[in-house]
């Protein structure tokens, strides 16, 4: 089975690898941990990527907050925007200045 971890250092996650368990215990993380990742969100609420927040309370990997009026979503440790993007199938994007979602 294949394993992915996190190499967390000060929370923020700073490489992310493919290794077996005997690997992560006989190679220290030098001023870090490993901290396994699940590609599929099953644990850990997010897959890991390089720049994310571990939070070790909610044992959870965070992205980085992609706008200041956005809040986190205790449930999935993901941000929400304050209005939800428009579900028509059409593409949009967040813009910050007029906090709105635009086509």
């Amino acid at each position: 089975m294949t394993r992915y971890w996190a190499k967390v250092e000060g929370g923020i996650v700073r490489n992310v690898i493919v290794a077996e368990q005997d690997f992560i215990d006989s190679h220290p993380a030098f001023g870090g941990s490993f901290v396994e990742t699940f590609k599929d969100g099953s644990q850990r609420k997010n897959y890991a990527g390089i720049g994310m927040e571990y939070d070790s309370v909610r044992d959870a990997f965070i992205p980085e907050k992609p706008f200041p009026s956005w809040t986190l979503n205790e449930t999935t440790c993901d941000w929400d925007p304050p209005i939800a993007m428009p579900d028509d199938g059409k593409y949009y994007k967040w813009n910050e200045d007029t906090g709105a979602w635009e086509e």
